[in-house]
């Protein structure tokens, strides 16, 4: 009996070991589901038998005037159009001696009679937008203002990336702080409701942690392990390590001195003003009012100083040289999404109102694609000064940043030399020496404004709220600021948890839903009951996107393979309405599609739909917001915009005194984005006559510009010509 116990209690072990690590093992390998990698929920159209080729048609949002004329109907003020229209019915029916027709007071009535919004939403960026979003999908009337354009602010100036955050979870490890450690699995699980719900604008990256002592290794691995474990079912794929040699082959910009190896683990990325511009977009769709530049002048209150509305007034009039006409929208509450810029509005509500918002800058440079490796991230865990800097690719080029220090908010915030010199000098310690880096490498850079919050009903009011924060003014102002991009999606349905409570209310189903992805085989309304919802409602142009449908589109369209990729990753399968936009460019190939800067795979039909269906209204809103081109290369976008106004001139109407005003203020905004302040007085006529690209003497020296072809380029050469490399300087024969 002893002896069969001895055999059987080492087996015993042996099983319980190897079934632990079986399990251990698969995991970490399992099946993942890959956003993008699963066929489309709605195929690609084909050709059919007899060889015609039907294309999606999608819902469309209503136009700007439309959207406004709503707005102004919330107060009963009756549109222009409207007005016209019961004019003309009048005259009509004494002509016809038809008197039903003639009564316009009732008319009138009818529109003082019209109901309020259930919330009007004062920003639209990020959190403002996914606001609109949720509250329009719970069946609430809703409106949403922006002053400048979706996403104009902090929402575009973001490092791009979607995540819990590793630093985070490493200060909550070692200062015990459940806060950081609820923050940290917070975002771990928006982060796979992001790359759900728009595939097409988010990607997962594999992230290096570069490892130059042998105790960090296990300190590395332990982190990301734990990361890997908070992230559960929403992970994609585990962390691992890389020995010196196979970090260099995955990362060959890496410094060999010190390296001992690296750690990988994989976190979201994702194009922030595009995914801004879509989730408005969806709410459109879904019937909320939203409205970009249009500005909010005051705010009113009713008898006993309460809010009900708002007064605006539209800058595209101003724009084009009109006087606009501030009108009301009146709403049953107010909610303030405006970033750094709450304070401003908690003003209009209180004057006395004590500032909550900590300015807080983050400098940014974009560099080019040869940096990095394309689908290889890097984190510098600790820099020269104990801050966090971030290495990684976007949009073919690479982004370094960011930076963390006090500032004073202004709309368009300069990228100051000394913060970009600082990011330079870090990337010099862990990069290769045998790479130069250059400050004229820098093709962009740009500040962004993070709006950290002080929470007003704390007794320590020098303490900064670690996520977001929501509260309510006497009046009923409901301000929400601070958070990430990553947990947009959880602050705006608190926000609106908090806003049925506080405004009294009701939701519902929402039984016309449009059909968002452009065909019958999605019921969009589904499950859209008046609870929240937005972690299963895609954006727009997700239904149809895959990781193929590029090819469909090269098929179709005759597109060059490099813009075809881009469109679907930039619209998804709204790139068959951007395609079909784009002109023919009479060559052989590509058959459509005409760049707007050579550089870069942006094309002419991306500036027409951002006009028909994204209401973008200057040529920021296009180079900066529907395009990249502005963050990527503000060289690049300077010479572009000349064919950018054109093309919005033809479908905006604009006259020469608006096309100089749109000059004027591109170049001065490319000016944030870190345009050399010898290209600020470059003329339209300048840049048509090619002299935008004249260099001064520091661009001179970047490159041979100008030599001919030889072994050795002259410029290099430091032997003056004629003379003989082997003989003296000061021989006689040099002489």
């Amino acid at each position: 009996m002893s002896s069969s116990r001895r055999l059987l209690r080492p087996l015993l072990y042996t099983s319980a070991a190897a079934l632990t690590g079986g399990g251990l093992l698969y995991y970490i390998n399992r099946p993942r589901s890959i956003p993008g990698s699963d066929p489309a929920s709605v195929p690609p159209p084909r050709y059919t038998d007899d060889g015609r080729f039907s294309p999606p048609r999608f819902p469309l949002v209503k136009t700007r005037d439309e959207q406004i004329a709503d707005l102004k109907k919330s107060a009963g003020i009756q549109s222009a159009v409207d007005i016209v229209k019961g004019a003309t019915k009048s005259v009509l029916g004494s002509l016809t001696g038809n008197k039903d027709t003639s009564p316009t007071e009732q008319q009138l009535e009818k529109h003082e009679d019209a109901e309020p919004y259930d919330l009007l939403i004062i920003g639209g960026g990020a959190t403002g937008a996914g606001i609109a979003l949720d509250a329009a999908t719970r069946g609430l009337k809703v409106a949403m203002v922006e002053r400048e354009d979706f996403a104009s602010g902090t929402s575009s100036k973001s490092t791009k990336l979607v995540h819990g955050g590793v630093r985070y979870l490493e200060k909550a490890v070692w200062e015990l702080d459940y806060n950081q450690y609820k923050l940290v699995k917070e975002a771990l699980r928006e982060r796979k409701y992001f790359l759900d719900t728009a595939p097409h604008l988010s990607n997962w990256l594999p992230i290096m942690i570069p490892v130059q002592k042998w105790w960090q290794a296990p300190y590395f691995w332990a982190g990301t392990k734990f990361y890997d474990f908070l992230a559960g079912s929403e992970g994609i794929e585990s962390s691992y390590f890389l020995t010196k040699s196979r970090a260099l082959d995955a990362f060959p910009m890496l410094k060999k001195e010190n390296l001992f190896g690296a750690l990988v683990y994989y976190d979201g990325a994702h194009n922030d003003s595009r995914m801004n511009v879509s989730i408005a977009m969806t709410a459109a769709l879904y019937g909320a009012t939203v409205v970009n530049h249009l500005e909010v002048t005051s705010l009113e209150k009713d008898a006993n100083g309460k809010l009900i509305g708002a007064k605006v007034k539209d800058r595209v009039q101003e724009k084009n040289g009109q006087t606009p006409q501030e009108f009301s929208i009146k709403a049953k509450g107010i909610i303030n999404a405006t970033g750094p810029f709450t304070d401003a509005v908690r003003k209009m509500d209180e004057p006395q109102a004590a500032e909550i918002v900590a300015p807080s800058s983050g400098v940014h440079v974009i560099l080019p694609g040869y940096y990095s490796p394309s689908k290889m991230g890097l984190i510098d865990p600790k820099t020269s000064d104990g801050r966090v800097i971030f290495f990684l690719p976007w949009q073919g080029n690479t982004i370094a940043g960011t930076t963390d220090a006090p500032t004073a908010i202004s709309q368009n915030p300069i990228a100051g030399e000394e913060e970009i010199n600082w990011i330079l000098s870090e990337i010099r310690g862990y990069l290769s020496p045998d790479l130069n880096v250059r400050r004229g490498d820098v093709l962009a850079a740009w500040s962004g404004i993070r709006p950290l919050v002080k929470d007003p009903h704390s007794k320590n009011t020098e303490s900064l709220v670690r996520n977001h924060l929501i509260t309510v003014s006497g009046s009923g102002l409901l301000t929400c600021a601070g958070g990430k991009w990553t947990t947009y999606r959880q602050m705006a349905e608190e926000a609106v948890d908090e806003a049925i409570k506080r405004y009294n209310l009701t939701t519902g189903p929402l039984w016309q839903a449009p059909r968002v992805s452009g065909s019958e085989m999605i019921d969009d309304a589904a499950p859209l009951d008046g609870a929240c919802q937005t972690h299963q409602v895609r954006l727009v142009g997700a239904h149809g996107f895959s990781n193929t449908l590029f090819i469909n589109l090269i098929q179709h369209f005759g597109l060059e393979s490099i813009v075809a990729k881009h469109l679907t990753e930039s619209y998804g399968d709204r790139a068959w309405t951007v395609a079909a936009l784009s002109a023919p460019t009479e060559q052989r190939y590509p058959v459509r599609g005409l760049k707007i800067s050579a550089l870069y795979p942006f094309i002419d039909g991306e500036v027409r739909y951002a006009v028909r269906h994204e209401y973008a209204q200057t040529a920021v809103d296009v180079l900066a917001r529907r395009t990249r081109l502005a963050f990527l290369n503000a060289q690049a976008a300077l010479e572009a915009l000349p064919t950018v106004i054109d093309l919005m001139s033809e479908e905006l109407k604009w006259d020469k005194k608006r096309q100089e005003k749109e000059w004027k203020d591109a170049v001065q905004f490319l000016a944030s984005m870190g345009l050399a302040k010898s290209k600020l007085s470059v003329t339209r006529k300048d840049v048509e006559d090619g002299k935008a690209g004249e260099y001064d003497e520091h661009e001179r020296k970047l490159y041979s510009r100008h030599d001919r072809p030889a072994d050795m380029m002259e410029s290099d050469s430091k032997i003056a010509s004629g003379e003989k490399p082997i003989v003296s300087t000061d021989s006689p024969v040099n002489k």
